[in-house]
């Protein structure tokens, strides 16, 4: 599903990422965690193609087993549409849209339907216990709600993978714990594969593995 190797990244003199080899198989909940700085987000980011590695280190990148090393930045931008969805820690909800609409965005940009975007966003709302909330903004939902929003949203176009990046960090302990379940059904139910960053250590310990990052490599 997810393949790298030999993954560096520098910003000007520092090198955040120390040759980084990481394999995640279909279905797999991998959680990555240690201390602030060690390059966990860079990490995330690179995987889910809104970064790029060094070129000048041999590397190899594969998600979903598609090589995404030469390829120009529309291909790497469709691919991400497609195939990769995100959590982060702030839902990132647009504020003038209804929760319905937010979901939608993503099969817009991918030129689905209105008719198709909203039929599969009603879908996962529903699945998520918000088909009452679709036309709420996002001022008008509570944290977890918000985030469930962005979970559907992450789900819309059926990626391949979810990149979460402290997806919990912003939430109560009863809504982060509802979060957490809720990945492990995605799982059981649709083969999700989750790679998540997180600092909360219950959550990483429920995963099927937890990889520990310190000073850009895995440890």
């Amino acid at each position: 599903m997810i393949e790298t190797k030999n993954i560096h990244k520098y910003y000007g003199d520092v090198e955040v990422l120390k040759g980084v080899d990481l394999e995640i198989k279909k279905g797999e909940i991998v959680a990555i965690v240690g201390p602030s700085g060690a390059g966990k987000t860079t990490l995330l980011q690179i995987i889910g193609t809104l970064d790029k590695p060094n070129k000048e280190h041999n590397y190899e990148l594969l998600v979903n087993n598609t090589s995404l090393q030469n390829v120009t930045d529309k291909e790497l931008s469709d691919f991400r549409n497609q195939h990769i969805g995100f959590i982060f820690q702030f839902h990132q909800l647009l504020p003038e849209f209804t929760a319905l609409e937010n979901v939608c965005i993503p099969a817009f940009i991918a030129k689905k339907s209105k008719k198709e975007a909203e039929e599969r966003a009603n879908e996962l709302l529903d699945y998520l216990g918000l088909s009452h909330r679709k036309n709420h903004k996002p001022n008008e939902l509570s944290g977890g709600e918000q985030q469930r929003v962005a979970v559907a949203r992450a789900l819309v176009n059926k990626p391949s993978v979810i990149l979460a990046d402290e997806p919990s960090g912003n939430l109560d302990s009863t809504s982060a714990k509802n979060l957490h379940e809720l990945f492990f059904k995605l799982r059981d139910e649709f083969q999700q594969t989750f790679v998540i960053v997180t600092h909360n250590q219950e959550l990483a310990n429920m995963a099927d593995r937890k990889l520990t990052m310190k000073d850009g490599k895995i440890i």
